[in-house]
């Protein structure tokens, strides 16, 4: 049959050469069936192995959040005051109290004189003394001096008696014993009268003090004066009084441990200041108050603030700040949520700027001063309370009433710590406003931790401003010129030779700014000036220079030259700018810009500011958003460029309304990502800075920035320490912000990319 009559042509077989079709399941392009499903299982462990390490890294990230997060709570918990336990108080109710370090013992001084030391075991007395001279029946009593006892008399008199803790672990176990030591009895009223208020201390290298209110208002003061002969050693005492104008009654009085100021408060709610000095006292000072009624006064640690509680519920803190006319003046620093009934008592903590106070109607409250917080209140676990005394490691607190002693137990680790004092102005003690500080720490705990976190921000956002003012024209403007101007054989230099200027290790570059940069920019700061307007100058003079050149001349040259042209002209506008720098000085400043602009402005230069910072961490940020940029530019389709060229356009119109557009969503990342770099630099900002947590904006300054200070302190903060927690706090801050804008500018990013896609 034909193939004309519908017979299909014979196929050929293998042996006449012609080939085979495939079957319908052989494997594509040759490959076997084997190296197919190899292929499937290598795809599928790259893609496993790929999303496994995504989502590693985001599992790091959130447990890195978590972990910083954990250590930033606890200062948020609220102190805890429970009641440990309750004993019966040997001798009745309790005027003074006062407590070991140890929590086994305490010591009172009951209302018949006699001083009792008790366990706390056991509630028995272990030791006890009768401090009140024969005959002599007891007033008042006091014990805010650490282990010491003052007490008056009905006729008069004031007695110091101090106690001695000692432990001893000669048995291998902990045994602490407590030594009554010799009363010390000092006649204020020579009448044999009650004093109406009094004061006292143990002043360690001069001797006792005290201060009273006689009947007919005046204050008597004496002071025991120590006197060692420098031969013989022989130490005498002698007793200098004094007694000053009346007053109005005195409902309080409280003497600082030096013994050299002394306050007062009376029943118009005014507060009274006296100086003393060599036993006799100054005119007093005279503060009114805006609540009337005083009712109980204490002096916290260091004896530089005065907490003063009102009859009705207020509590203020006082604190002696510099004034112009006065030298020093009484001022109200704190006003804190007070009680609704009249403040009986006020006990300062011996650790920390925080106190317990009660009131009439037997609530106790804890508060703070600096924070200015109400920690905790409760009613009183015993009536009647007559006496509070602190631990001395602050985590007990003592309360007699009622014939019976009240163990509290305190954990109240983060007192000073609120949003107040973190993020606004506080004012501390001895400063003449509120304002913001960050000093983490001191010489001993008389002084109150500053800890203001917003110099530190301010820091950070002002070495982020001044490098990127530096960094983002050089990096996105030196960009597009390489990627849209520059000839390809010199990009091929230029390109990796920036790339690898990322590269240089942070510390090197702070180190060169630090101890090179900074004292030459000093010297030569005019010429900085001068650089900044000479430059844009030189390069639009030479920018006309360069295109004056014939083109026939210009086209003998090697493609690329222009580049070097400018980098002549710049470098020999530097040469020049040093040179005039000296002429320029004393023609314009004076001959010293330093105090030119100190004189003029005010503002101090310090070799180690802003500026310096700006430009060696403008020369870290430049390599990177370089690098982003470029790679945006040279990403935008050439099919874009050709048809603007076209179209008529020139090379700049091209690039300006063109290029750049479209490469603006790579570009806005190449810049926060410069941000995010000049936000957590750590090295640079510690070794060019004087590293001082300055709030200005004064680019002559130097400042602090939030890592940098992780940096510094880290290393010193106690471990779950308020310090080291604040630390973790200014780490979550960096964490917020770089991820806030980070998601913002992926937000804007994206916006832009779809607005610019159509193009």
């Amino acid at each position: 049959m034909t193939p004309s009559e519908g017979t299909p042509f014979p196929l050929a077989s293998p042996m006449d050469g012609a080939p085979r079709p495939p079957a319908a399941d052989a494997p594509p392009f040759g490959r076997s069936a084997s190296a197919l499903r190899r292929r499937l299982r290598a795809d599928r462990l790259a893609t496993l192995v790929v999303t496994a390490g995504g989502v590693g890294i985001v599992a790091s990230i959130l447990a890195i959040l978590v972990f910083i997060v954990a250590e930033v709570l606890p200062l948020i918990y609220p102190a805890r005051v429970e009641t440990a336990a309750e004993l019966p108080l040997a001798g009745g109710a309790a005027r003074a109290l006062d407590a070991d370090p140890y929590r086994t013992h305490v010591a009172a001084l009951g209302a018949d004189g006699v001083l009792r030391v008790i366990s706390l075991g056991n509630g028995s007395v272990v030791a006890e003394k009768s401090i009140l001279p024969a005959g002599a029946a007891l007033a008042q009593a006091d014990a805010s001096q650490a282990d010491v006892f003052a007490a008056s008399t009905e006729d008069g008199r004031v007695i110091l008696t101090s106690l001695d803790w000692h432990a001893d672990f000669a048995t291998g176990s902990r045994k602490v014993t407590a030594s009554i030591g010799e009363s010390r009895v000092l006649q204020l009223d020579a009448g044999g009268k009650a004093l109406r208020a009094f004061a006292a201390r143990l002043v360690d290298d001069r001797g006792p003090v005290a201060v009273g209110q006689l009947a007919d208002g005046s204050l008597a003061t004496v002071a025991v004066v120590r006197e060692e002969n420098a031969f013989t050693g022989a130490v005498t005492e002698s007793e200098e009084r004094t007694r000053s104008e009346p007053v109005a009654p005195l409902s309080a009085l409280v003497l600082d441990d030096a013994g050299r100021n002394l306050f007062g408060g009376d029943a118009e709610g005014r507060l009274l200041w006296w100086r003393l000095a060599d036993g006799k006292l100054s005119e007093p000072q005279i503060r009114a108050g805006e609540a009337p009624g005083v009712s109980a006064l204490a002096l916290l640690i260091g004896g530089r603030s005065l907490v003063v509680g009102r009859e009705s519920g207020a509590l203020e803190t006082w604190s002696l700040v510099p004034d112009r006319d006065l030298g020093s003046a009484l001022t109200r620093i704190h006003a804190l949520p007070g009680f609704a009934e009249t403040v009986t008592r006020i006990v300062p903590s011996w650790r920390d700027k925080g106190f317990f106070a009660s009131s009439r109607s037997g609530d106790l409250g804890l508060f703070h001063s600096t924070s200015e917080q109400l920690l905790w209140q409760d009613r009183a676990p015993l009536p009647d309370v007559s006496a509070i005394a602190y631990s001395p490691r602050g985590d007990t607190v003592y309360v007699a009433g009622g014939g019976e002693l009240a163990v509290l137990d305190v954990d109240n680790p983060h007192p000073e710590i609120s949003l107040g004092t973190l993020f606004s102005r506080v004012w501390y003690e001895g400063y003449p406003e509120p304002t913001y500080v960050w000093q983490s720490s001191s010489g001993s705990d008389d002084f109150e931790p500053k800890l203001s976190l917003v110099p530190l921000l301010v820091g950070t956002l002002k070495g982020t401003l001044y490098s990127l003012l530096i960094a983002i024209p050089l990096g996105v403007f030196g960009a597009m010129y390489v990627a849209n101007f520059m000839a390809p054989r010199l990009k091929q230099i230029v390109k990796p030779t920036i790339e690898i200027m990322a590269a240089l290790p942070s510390v090197v570059l702070g180190f060169l700014a630090g101890l090179w940069l900074a004292p030459r920019l000093e010297q030569l700061f005019p010429a900085l000036l001068l650089m900044i307007l000479l430059f844009p100058v030189l390069v639009i003079g030479a920018g006309i220079a360069w295109d004056r050149v014939p083109a026939r001349l210009r086209s003998k040259l090697p493609v690329g030259v222009e580049a070097l042209f400018f980098i002549l002209v710049l470098a020999v506008g530097i040469l020049l700018s040093i040179l005039a720098s000296g002429p320029i000085e004393r023609l314009a400043f004076g001959g010293d810009f330093q105090a030119w602009l100190l004189g003029t402005t005010g503002l101090p230069y310090d070799q180690r500011n802003a500026i310096v910072v700006g430009l060696a961490m403008g020369f870290a940020v430049i390599p990177i958003i370089f690098a982003i940029s470029e790679d945006a530019f040279a990403n935008v389709p050439a099919s874009l460029v050709s048809g603007s060229l076209a179209l008529g356009a020139n090379r700049w119109q091209t690039v300006t309304q063109i290029v750049l557009p479209t490469a603006s969503p790579g570009i806005f990342s190449a810049v926060m990502v410069g941000f995010g770099r000049a936000v957590g630099e750590t090295m640079i900002v510690l070794m060019a800075t004087g590293n001082t947590p300055i709030l200005d904006w004064n680019p002559f300054n130097g400042f602090r920035t939030l890592s940098a200070n992780i940096a510094v302190e880290i290393p010193e903060a106690p471990q779950f320490g308020t310090l080291y927690r604040v630390l973790f706090l200014a780490a979550l801050l960096l964490f917020a912000l770089t991820f806030v804008l980070n998601t913002v500018a992926e937000v804007v990013r994206q916006r832009l990319r779809r607005r610019y896609a159509e193009l």
